[in-house]
């Protein structure tokens, strides 16, 4: 499969629809997370790839198609497509993920399967797995989606204590920021790693953010503010 070209990813839809992306990640930040993830992250993803869906029809998009649907399938329903419990439905998906590497080790879709095979191993506390897929995906190059296994890696390791490690994948995205993950939602999650043990620091990165004209963005950055120790 061929990339997208430079041309597509910068035609001005595009970008708009993307900012839209970060906009809505930001206002659902604090929807759930837990062992170190954040769901948001994969509601980005899943937003991301719906964009990306409008952009590039081929048949390594069909099959990752197929394995979000399982992925998203409800939870709890005995209707056709859904499974009785979220184990299960994991379980359907993980092989679903997998069985794309198997067909397509490389390229964006890998990317993205790797993505998902990482945060849920994250979500069930295996961190061993969620690094090895996580850290396969932020390896994958240029992609933006690397850009959002980066961010869930750093949450897993803030999850660890690992909080040096978290710090320097954040930092390289706040330095090269991409289409799904801006300088400011870096920064922010920075900030927000930091501030129980670093609250300077963690301030230091949020003034800017505070009176950012994007009201998401200022939002969290003075949410996260008042939440800071004093000292």
């Amino acid at each position: 499969m061929d990339r997208l070209t430079r041309k597509e990813l910068k035609t001005d839809r595009f970008q708009v629809e993307t900012r839209h992306v970060f906009d809505y990640l930001s206002e659902h930040r604090q929807e759930a997370i837990r062992y170190g993830i954040a769901a948001a992250v994969v509601l980005v993803v899943v937003l991301g790839i719906y964009l990306y869906s409008r952009y590039q029809k081929n048949a390594r998009y069909q099959v990752l198609e197929a394995a979000l649907r399982v992925y998203q399938a409800p939870v709890g329903s005995t209707e056709p497509g859904g499974y009785p419990t979220r184990a299960e439905r994991d379980k359907a998906a993980a092989k679903a993920f997998t069985g794309l590497l198997g067909r397509y080790a490389s390229g964006d879709e890998a990317t993205v399967a790797r993505y998902y095979l990482g945060a849920m191993a994250a979500y069930d506390g295996r961190y061993a797995d969620a690094e090895k897929y996580l850290r396969a995906a932020a390896d994958a190059g240029p992609s933006a989606y690397a850009s959002l296994a980066k961010i869930a890696l750093a949450e897993v390791y803030a999850g660890q204590g690992k909080v040096a490690e978290a710090e320097k994948l954040l930092r390289s995205l706040m330095d090269k920021p991409t289409l799904f993950v801006s300088k400011e939602q870096a920064a922010i999650e920075l900030a927000r790693i930091l501030g129980p043990t670093k609250p300077a620091e963690a301030r230091k990165l949020l003034e800017p953010l505070r009176t950012d004209k994007r009201s998401a963005v200022s939002r969290n950055a003075l949410t996260l503010w008042a939440a800071l120790p004093s000292k």
